[in-house]
């Protein structure tokens, strides 16, 4: 009876069918691991001013994939070229910026954000431009014009050149990213109130990535903006789902209250993380990777300050990362 059980089993192996059966009863067996990465991440720029080479941009995606999203572009070029010095990516940076590039998510129109996006939109190939109406408003008024460049948008002073098509993202819902494998949901920020920012919540199958543009404290604020999205980001900590924070510190805690112009400190950020840790459990939060953006290099040492002080108010055991440009990120 057993041999002809395996003479039988043997047969089965010959038809295609079978194997893939067999195939998917394996993987229902050993599922996905959740720490394997879902995405991988060019930093363009990273820094928050001075030097207009090293600018707030991040080009995104899949980890099997070639097409990317840009969240912010204050940097486009001269990242692009780092990252074919460094190797990780292929071609030369027109090519990458016209054929790689899918599209751009602007989490609001401050230059230090937009500044690559538009000198470079000359050379660019058509693509959307996905933000929340305040942005596009700014975008479409004040850069897009014939008064101060060219207007490549699809709105606004005509003649519309139409190259990049505006998308008014809702912070009610998801939004397919175009020639991509993931979408965003938007939330609103609030940067030196009344003026406004954003959050991306970037999505791939289960995966998640969250990226804040630059954003006050919600007390310094008088604010909820950050308290309703650690509530709502929160079941994706626990369950590891969220994969990563990119979140802005772009001043050492000495900086003037009346100088922090809508941004965080590390005293600042730790209260944030420990308002998030009131929703997620601080066990969930332990090792969790947050990725430090936006540092404002107005003196030699000021990067190693606040690295400093950060590491001192760590108490949640966060695993702190402080990007450098062109060196890739995997989550």
């Amino acid at each position: 009876m057993k041999n002809n059980f395996m003479i039988s089993f043997k047969s089965c192996l010959k038809f295609p069918i079978f194997i893939l059966i067999l195939h998917s009863c394996f993987l229902n067996a050993y599922p996905q691991s959740p720490d394997r990465p879902s995405f991988k991440i060019i930093p363009l720029g990273v820094l928050g001013g001075s030097d207009e080479s090293n600018l707030s941009s991040y080009m995104v995606a899949p980890v099997n994939s070639e097409d990317y999203i840009c969240l912010d572009a204050g940097t486009l070029r001269s990242g692009i070229q780092k990252a074919i010095a460094a190797g990780i990516l292929q071609g030369t940076a027109p090519a990458i910026l016209r054929n790689n590039v899918k599209a751009y998510l602007i989490s609001h129109p401050h230059l230090d954000h937009v500044a690559g996006l538009i000198i470079n939109s000359p050379d660019d190939s058509a693509k959307n431009i996905y933000a929340l109406p305040f942005c596009i408003d700014v975008l479409k008024s004040n850069y897009f014009t014939w008064r101060s460049w060219a207007n490549f948008g699809n709105e606004g002073e005509k003649p519309t050149l139409n190259k990049y098509r505006y998308i008014n993202l809702d912070t009610a819902k998801e939004t397919i990213l175009g020639n991509t494998q993931m979408t965003v949901r938007p939330f609103l920020l609030s940067h030196s109130s009344p003026y406004k920012s954003t959050a991306f919540l970037i999505k791939l199958n289960n995966s998640y990535l969250l990226y804040l543009g630059d954003t006050g404290a919600d007390e310094m604020e008088k604010a909820s903006n950050l308290s309703l999205l650690w509530q709502t980001v929160s079941p994706l900590i626990k369950s590891r789902k969220l994969k990563a924070i990119f979140i802005e510190t772009s001043f050492p805690d000495e900086q003037p209250v009346r100088q922090l112009f809508g941004h965080l400190t590390p005293a600042l950020l730790m209260k944030e993380m420990a308002s998030l840790s009131q929703f997620t459990g601080i066990e969930a939060l332990k090792n969790f990777p947050l990725i430090i953006t936006h540092i404002k290099p107005t003196t030699a040492d000021i990067e190693e300050k606040i690295k400093s002080e950060l590491a001192t108010k760590n108490t949640l055991q966060l695993n702190l990362i402080f990007p450098k440009q062109a060196i890739e990120l995997r989550f």
